[in-house]
């Protein structure tokens, strides 16, 4: 809608105007349930708000956000406003403003479908209606009237009529007052961190008690909540213990009392993100509450959100980015305190393994793609902010932080962080507030970094080189060259530790020497390892200091081919693995040679994580990067290696589960087709194994896409799990089944109309793309061409990035395909750049496979 993309330039010139004193908003939330007046429109509900704020230049004219189907009433400084004349539909006039103002606007606002603003799900288990809002980057303004920027911070006093029996959560303490909720007033927030969760939750209560530096007594009431229907399944036990873990570990190094009052955390239906840091009521996918058997690395997760999400506080909700170009000052910092917190305060103290295994691989994607941007970006509109979640401003800007540690020590960096929270508490930084503490406690001048690291773009690649002696035993001298692509040359100063690992007698790779060194330009010399032993494998990123990709000399990459199994520390190994994948999607390792890697390695990985991130892998090389003519005999192998591994492992051990998933993956012939109908009938089993629900379900799927399980199977089984996890497993199973029908019905239900939700849009797509199904998905690449235009402009920006990059013809991967999204570009070329990324973004996926095939089909001729 016109004016609905806030610009930099808007939000700048009304941030210097403005400043805003108070909100006072007031929901009307019973039109959630029954019949709605609204049959020809959306179902709507009250919202009156009213702010009162200040300008500094009296007679100025600005505007308020609000996005509604309708306003009834607008008031300013007393006068009574015509609706028609100063709404939009995206934004309110303000014309003559005094220096003190009131403005109070009355408007019926629409309940989502689509994860933004106010999402309303019906439970189709028992017809139960639950609320939540989610807001960022800007989707308050769809919820009440705001100045809908992160640096227009004010207190927000909620009130809020629900249906009868339900409770009312907000960011503040709340109370039922003559049928209404009445909440505490917060603390100056921004409009994107405000929240509202509204239902019949099942609700568990506990509290957390610390002892201040000034013998005053900290008590945080605590409570988490979910559907009844998840209820059986909610280990809120377990939540609260990585809560309270938590809030110790930050208390015991922010030296800052937690801020906001109260802690929820609210596990929410058809969440689009993995969770929001709203101040004293965190919102959280409900997927986070297992429902079936997972592994610990399922568990693992979980506590690296909780954990994210509380750095969040400090770092984004007590002192917020002023405007998105910023984005990394909390989300950078939450990513790596969450994985510092998990290793420093859980059981999770293997997770630095899970980060640079998993967390860095997202990054070095997003950071080879044309799109790649520096951490501190260049962020000229709303479009752009939403568009950079990405794994730059997470995983890579988590990543230089490790850097920044090992840079200029932990100390340092924490005395830096507690003198930026009370230096700007309540406040709104850019890049310079924190540079400049860093630069007090660490006594280094953070410019040159700041500019090696968080202003340019692009991944350094760092490869030994390695001199021997004439005996050929010993080290002559140990280089390190780095490398960058031509179109980000950047090379960075790098804190690197180098490691050297020989053959043990029982065929084990032993480290027996490390140095720490500092790597700056083309070529670095470590004079500490001359005169060592000769390694059969140097890692030159030993111990994932530094953010890099890891290449091998002849020799170290022959150790790998034969040993890689041998390695035992898990964090090399895990490290080994990820930059072997890393050459995969290079084109500088055949995917043959890492799917072979994976079948005579993978079976001895400790690390469940690590292990659940090389099937992912293996899959990923299955199905994009390994020539077409070798995929169907491949993908055997890889099925019958699964197989092995799963009868081999302990019975009932995560590891068993861990290769059943990938075998329900990979399952594509008869016989494996055969066993997984076995296991879900009973007439087969593997001892320990327990086919829960969820496990029925990724048994069922490729039986539905290779045609053995039909829609009477599914319905069956929607009926024995009849809840909403149940009717998302079961539409991903019906688009997956291999009819032209069901793909032409699963596309117009997600392309040609919007009545799906978007947990609902996003299992139809993932069920529509499957690979062992291009022949059926080729007619529909210059469909998707053609129609992404209107789809980005009559959507919502959710579900347009998802019909984006979800239906984007990967699997079509020719070039006559490459060629189609090259002539988009050129003929869409004042397209919103937004939506001109997310397909720039998909074709180099593209091309980037068909170089991989190239070189995975000369693997076979050479």
């Amino acid at each position: 809608m016109p004016g609905e993309n806030l610009t930099r330039d808007e939000a700048r010139e009304r941030a210097a105007l403005l400043s805003v004193e108070a909100y006072e908003v007031a929901l009307d939330l019973r039109t959630a349930v029954g019949e709605t007046e609204d049959a020809e429109g959306p179902r709507t509900f009250r919202s009156v708000t009213t702010i009162r704020f200040r300008c500094n230049e009296p007679g100025a004219a600005s505007f308020a956000d609000l996005v509604a189907p309708e306003v009834t009433a607008v008031t300013l400084n007393g006068k009574d406003l015509d609706p028609g004349e100063v709404f939009d539909g995206t934004r309110i006039a303000l014309e003559d403003l005094a220096a003190e103002n009131e403005l109070t606007v009355d408007a019926r606002c629409a309940y989502s479908r689509t994860g933004e603003g106010m999402h309303r799900f019906v439970d189709p288990e028992d017809g139960e209606v639950y609320l939540y809002t989610q807001y960022e980057p800007a989707d308050a303004r769809r919820v009440f009237a705001n100045f809908e920027q992160p640096d227009l911070k004010a207190p927000y006093r909620f009130e809020v009529r629900a249906p009868e029996g339900w409770t009312v959560w907000s960011n503040g303490a709340g109370e039922l007052v003559d049928g209404v909720w009445r909440f505490a007033e917060t603390k100056p927030v921004s409009t994107y961190i405000t929240c509202v969760v509204a239902g019949p939750y099942h609700y568990v209560t506990d509290s957390y008690e610390r002892t201040l530096p000034d013998g005053t007594t900290l008590h945080i009431p605590l409570g988490a909540l979910c559907r009844k229907g998840l209820a059986p399944h909610f280990d809120a036990d377990d939540v609260f213990l990585v809560t309270k873990q938590g809030l110790d570990f930050f208390h015991d190094h922010f030296d800052y009392p937690y801020p906001f009052g109260k802690y929820d955390q609210a596990f929410v239906p058809e969440y689009n993100l993995g969770a929001m840091e709203n101040p004293g009521l965190v919102t959280f996918r409900e997927e986070y509450i297992f429902r079936g058997k997972v592994t610990r690395a399922s568990y693992e997760a979980r506590a690296n959100v909780i954990l994210h999400e509380m750095a969040h506080m400090w770092f984004g909700d007590l002192v917020t980015m002023t405007w998105w170009d910023d984005l990394w000052l909390k989300e950078s910092f939450a990513d790596f305190m969450g994985t510092f917190a998990n290793v420093g305060a859980t059981r999770f103290t293997d997770a630095w393994i899970t980060f640079a295994n998993r967390r860095k691989a997202w990054a070095y994607r997003a950071d080879q793609l044309p799109s790649t941007h520096p951490i501190t970006a260049d962020i000229r509109d709303l479009q752009d902010a939403k568009l950079n979640f990405d794994g730059i401003t997470y995983a890579k800007g988590a990543s230089v932080l490790k850097q920044l540690v090992a840079y200029v020590g932990q100390d340092a960096f924490l005395e830096g962080a507690r003198r930026y929270f009370k230096r700007n508490a309540y406040g709104n930084t850019r890049l310079g507030d924190l540079l400049s503490v860093l630069g007090e406690t660490s006594g280094r001048d953070m410019s040159a970094w700041a500019r090696s690291w968080l202003q340019t773009a692009g991944v350094n690649s760092l490869t030994p080189q390695v001199l021997l002696d004439t005996e050929g035993g010993r080290i002559a001298e140990l280089a390190v060259v780095q490398d960058a692509p031509e179109s980000h040359p950047e090379l960075r100063p790098h804190r690197i530790a180098v490691g050297l690992y020989r053959l043990t007698g029982e065929g084990t790779l032993e480290r027996y020497a490390r140095v720490e060194a500092d790597v700056a330009g083309p070529r670095t010399v470590v004079g500490e390892l001359a005169g060592a032993e000769a390694p059969a494998l140097v890692l030159v990123n030993d111990d994932d200091l530094t953010y890099c990709k890891t290449r091998f000399d002849a020799t170290s990459l022959a150790t790998l081919r034969a040993h890689l199994g041998g390695l035992t520390d898990p964090l090399a190994r895990a490290l080994c693995w990820s930059a072997l994948w890393n050459l995969t999607r290079d084109a500088l390792l055949p995917a043959r040679d890492f799917v072979d890697l994976v079948l005579r390695f993978a079976g001895r990985e400790s690390d469940i994580g690590v292990l659940q991130m090389l099937h992912a892998w293996a899959d990923s090389a299955l199905t994009h990067y390994t020539a077409p003519d070798g995929r169907t005999a491949l993908g055997a192998a890889l099925a019958e290696g699964a197989l092995t591994e799963l009868r081999a492992a302990g019975p009932g051990s995560e590891h068993q589960l861990a290769w059943a998933r990938f075998l329900a993956a990979v399952a594509a012939g008869p016989e494996d087709l055969a066993l997984l109908a076995g296991l879900l009938d009973g007439s087969e089993s593997v001892e320990g194994l327990v086919v829960d629900q969820e496990l029925r379900w990724a048994f069922l799927e490729p039986l539905a896409a290779h045609g053995v399980a039909g829609a009477d199977v599914l319905a069956a089984e929607l009926a024995r799990d009849d809840t909403a996890s149940g009717k998302r497993h079961q539409v991903r199973c019906l688009a997956a089944r291999p009819s032209a029908e069901v793909k032409a019905q699963a596309w117009a239900q997600v392309v040609e109309s919007d009545t799906l939700s978007n947990a609902l849009v996003e299992a139809t797509i993932a069920g529509f793309g499957r690979s062992s199904q291009r022949e059926l998905t080729a007619p529909y690449a210059e469909r998707y061409f053609a129609a992404i235009d209107r789809v980005w402009r009559e959507r919502s920006i959710q579900i347009g990035m998802d019909v984006v990059r979800g239906l984007f013809p990967s699997h079509q991967d020719r070039p006559e395909t490459l060629a189609a999204a090259d002539a988009w570009l050129a003929e869409h070329a004042d397209a919103a750049p937004a939506l001109r990324r997310l397909v720039l973004e998909s074709r180099d996926d593209l091309a980037r496979a068909l170089r991989a095939q190239e070189c995975d089909a000369a693997a076979v001729t050479g």
